[in-house]
């Protein structure tokens, strides 16, 4: 039997439910397999990111300021700046200030009684969000440099120098660091968290040696200051257009493996849900404003990621409900598909289950990985859902990661 005979005995019943069925397996085939050996392939081919000369005085290091913006981060945030002014940077050149999103506990008092004077607080007038915090701190920062960070991570000592080093070399606009996800596996049920931020980790490595990555880490990234100044819209995340801004200004976005930062993992899945959703709605509603930023004869290999690494890896979550109704269509031809509608009912099922999962018991190994896998669908989901009704994104709350059992710094 020729094609052309296959072909003209598909009807259209069928057409629709094998393209359902064969549209996940395609974008994630190439999001997630094929992507990743084009950015390996062509970072082969080139030499790689050679970070700028070390200065060799103290006062030769730029000024910085390190951002922070909290909301009611009273106990996390102590131990985040003691390690952020414990580091080997030049402590006449470190500049730490503090937005408060008008938290109601006591992290305004925290950073008030600090007794550093590096250290500053600028409270907003009204609850209004991180991007707007970020927005509102410009006239406030000190030096050349802004280095973002969160208020539940930890830098270690000597991870600031190499992210500050690496925007020396004035192709480069952006630098950002290496997050390493920590957490007691005996308390905490999310270890696969720890799997793909490893994974995009690596990416990101590959995607600066091809030219610039296309969003940086927001737990710990360095920024110019005049590139830092560009007002954005408060519903976007600036980690990821951060980088944009950086490319549209004739500047490279890298990332440093060698400036970690520590990222405790969400304690349960429940939260992982709440986090990705946020998250992923944000990044699409920002990749709408960057849309012009994939036009690949003005922005050449950067569109080409910006498509692949954001846009086919998030088209992927609606096209998942092709295994849910595709095999509907094919009920008569090729009712063995229908397998792929019980996975899918099983999984959203396995995804309630972890939901409704008491927090403090920890949760088996043979339910956290798929239980992880389907989180991340269902938060997919409900970002794309919300992008098409035109949602706008709910009152910042930030994502509530266990205090480090890291020792304090000094």
């Amino acid at each position: 039997m020729d094609t052309t005979t296959v072909t003209a005995s598909l009807s259209a019943t069928d057409w629709i439910g094998w393209t359902l069925v064969a549209m996940p397996l395609l974008l994630g085939g190439y999001a997630f397999v094929l992507y990743p050996a084009l950015v390996w392939a062509l970072a082969r081919l080139r030499r790689p990111f050679a970070m700028p000369p070390e200065p060799t005085r103290d006062d030769d290091w730029p000024e910085l300021s390190v951002l922070i913006v909290a909301y009611n981060e009273e106990k996390r945030l102590r131990k985040t700046l003691d390690h952020a002014l414990a580091t080997d940077y030049p402590a006449h050149k470190l500049n730490v200030l503090v937005v408060s999103d008008c938290s109601s506990d006591g992290t305004d008092d925290l950073v008030l009684n600090y007794g550093d004077p590096r250290v500053r607080l600028f409270r907003m007038p009204e609850r209004s969000g991180k991007p707007a915090g970020e927005n509102a701190a410009g006239p406030h920062l000190k030096g050349d440099i802004v280095v973002s960070i969160d208020a539940s991570i930890l830098i270690p000592r000597d991870s600031l120098k190499p992210l500050v080093r690496a925007l020396l070399d004035p192709s480069v606009g952006l630098a950002s660091g290496r997050d390493i996800s920590i957490g007691d596996e005996a308390r905490e049920g999310n270890k696969a968290e720890s799997s793909y931020v490893g994974m995009e980790m690596t990416l990101r490595s590959w995607e600066t040696q091809v030219h610039s990555i296309v969003g940086a880490s927001g737990c710990f990234y360095a920024n110019r200051r005049h590139l830092q100044m560009v007002q954005l819209p408060p519903e976007l995340a600036r980690d990821f257009a951060a980088a944009s801004v950086a490319r549209a200004h004739g500047y490279r976005a890298v990332s440093v493996d060698a400036a970690t930062c520590l990222v405790p993992r969400t304690p349960t899945l429940k939260a992982e849900l709440r986090r990705k959703s946020r998250t992923m709605g944000r990044g699409l509603a920002t990749l709408l404003y960057l849309r012009d930023m994939m036009n690949p004869f003005k922005y050449g290999s950067y569109a080409w990621m910006m498509f692949s690494h954001k846009l086919v890896r998030w088209m992927l979550f609606p096209s998942l409900l092709g295994w849910v109704f595709g095999p509907l269509f094919l009920l008569q031809s090729a009712p063995y598909t229908l397998v792929l509608t019980l996975g899918m009912l099983v999984g959203l099922a396995l995804a309630r289950l972890v939901i409704v999962w008491p927090e403090n018991k920890r949760l088996p190994k043979l339910v956290a990985f798929p239980g992880y896998i389907f989180i991340s669908i269902v938060a997919g989901w409900r970002a794309w859902l919300h992008l098409l009704r035109n949602e706008k994104a709910a009152v910042w709350e930030p994502t509530q990661r266990p205090v480090s059992d890291m020792p304090s710094a000094g």
